[in-house]
């Protein structure tokens, strides 16, 4: 039988330690014995009992001194105390209730009065500490920046602080009962994603359970997308306990991923073609000095001039680029008849040769729902992690659109490169995933490109996913993206 109560038991008699160890072996109780005064004081502040079982009648300290002594002690002034005594007259429980006793047994024992009595008082001692936690851990959690919740097996809402009443907008008066499962009332203002990892939902795999999930609630008009990561506590959701649920906003962390990786390609573009032109002719005037007329050399001067000049100014934008939003609204929406120049200009940043595109005679005045610098975003992580994990570096990369509805496109990129395996497919979209060896099995990274483009999708609304072409090495990346 499980021991989830101890009783410290303090007599100076052996006589009288043994028969109530007799009397209370076996029943659920861890016993710890204490031989006088001191030492229950000692075995008290060691062990913090459920309850103390002490003889009044002791050498030295007797049983009212020592209960006087734990109730002037802090932290063990609550402890049950029951007084053993052979002492039956007025004054002598009088003296006994002064000390702070709680009750009182008179020896000889009476087995079942004994045991029910411990009983009873562990089982209250218990109960109360159990009520001051959930004290403790409500106010704690109502004092908490992330939103907490209590679900059961069946998903139901038994508890949410203030926080996730706030991120579900729900009553903020606790007095207002929340009748709804869990998911049923996320999915009137979120999107689950990655959505496979919600399709089983409540029923929740251990190896799950540390998979970070997200709700999304796409960019409007008037706000941008706001991430909540969603945390499962270990364990299963019971009928009686519940499972617990963190929601954390990480829209500042996604936001600032979104806007470094664009940030990174603004300054790829701004900088490399006047640091290239100046690099070069500071190297011929370095190299070929001597050989070069006066007139040469006046010229390849004054192109690295030039060149430095505007790579002067080039660092100026891009430090001004540094204190404004990376991407522009979604109010300025990309034309698709913008698409082939944009991945024109990409492929020959990137150094690909063999992109096509097709699908967009039928769409050319539609705008999606995505500024230009995000789309050019998702175009280059897309093509960049197609070239830098293809075996020859060299992929032929197909790109086409399809109207799927009046408020959606879809589009597809595939390229010949390498196959995904399972847990790869499962795990690319996520953001922060780094996988030990990522896509080819041989080379690091950090899973941030693809996980890029979920971010900027899923913000707005859209749908992610990557399957391996069907009869031909490479992967098919599959962006449902809203019209704007």
């Amino acid at each position: 039988m499980q021991q989830d109560s101890t009783i410290l038991i303090v007599d100076d008699e052996q006589f009288g330690r043994d028969t109530l160890e007799g009397l209370l072996t076996n029943r659920g109780y861890e016993l710890v014995f204490a031989h006088n005064g001191p030492e229950a004081l000692a075995k008290a502040e060691a062990t913090t009992p459920d309850v103390i079982l002490l003889d009044v009648m002791m050498p030295e300290m007797n049983g009212f001194e020592v209960c006087k002594r734990i109730r002037a002690t802090p932290h063990l002034a609550e402890i049950p105390i029951i007084l053993l005594t052979a002492l039956g007259d007025y004054n002598s429980r009088l003296m006994g209730i002064k000390a702070g006793a709680d009750d009182f047994i008179t020896k000889p024992f009476d087995a079942i009065e004994l045991r029910a009595r411990i009983h009873t008082t562990t089982r209250l001692n218990r109960y109360r500490r159990l009520k001051e936690q959930r004290a403790r851990f409500e106010w704690v959690v109502e004092q908490a920046d992330d939103g907490y919740l209590v679900v059961n097996e069946r998903d139901k809402i038994l508890y949410l602080n203030s926080m996730a009443r706030l991120y579900l907008d729900l009553p903020a008066d606790a007095a207002h009962p929340v009748s709804g499962a869990f998911l049923d009332e996320v999915q009137k203002q979120y999107q689950l994603q990655p959505p496979e990892l919600w399709s089983a939902w409540p029923a929740v795999s251990d190896r799950d359970l540390a998979t970070p999930r997200y709700l999304v609630r796409p960019e409007c008009d008037n706000a941008e997308a706001f991430w909540l990561l969603v945390t499962l506590f270990e364990g299963p959701a019971k009928e009686d306990t519940g499972r617990i649920i963190r929601l954390r906003n990480v829209t500042p962390q996604m936001v600032l991923q979104r806007d470094m990786r664009g940030f990174h390609l603004s300054v790829l573009h701004k900088l490399r073609t006047p640091l290239t032109i100046a690099n070069s002719s500071l190297q011929l005037l370095v190299e070929h000095a001597p050989q070069l007329s006066v007139e040469e050399i006046v010229d390849f001067s004054k192109t690295a001039f030039l060149s430095l000049k505007r790579l002067n100014g080039v660092v100026e934008d891009v430090l001004q680029y540094a204190h404004l939003p990376a991407l522009p609204s979604l109010q300025s929406g990309f034309r698709l008849d913008q698409t082939h120049k944009l991945l024109t200009r990409i492929s020959m940043t990137l150094d690909l040769r063999y992109v096509s595109l097709s699908g967009l005679d039928q769409l050319n005045k539609k705008r999606l729902k995505l500024s230009k610098q995000a789309v050019e975003l998702i175009f280059f992580e897309v093509l960049e992690n197609a070239k830098k994990f293809h075996p020859e570096k060299n992929p032929t990369v197909d790109v086409s659109f399809v109207g799927l509805d009046e408020q959606n496109v879809v589009l597809k990129i595939s390229d010949n490169g390498l196959t995904l395996s399972p847990e790869q497919l499962d795990q690319v979209w996520l953001p922060y995933y780094q996988g030990e060896k990522y896509f080819t099995g041989e080379l690091e990274g950090t899973g941030l490109g693809l996980s890029t483009v979920a971010l900027l999708v899923w913000g707005v609304g859209g749908r992610c996913v990557v399957y391996n072409r069907p009869t031909e090495p490479g992967v098919t990346i599959e962006l449902t993206l809203p019209l704007a």
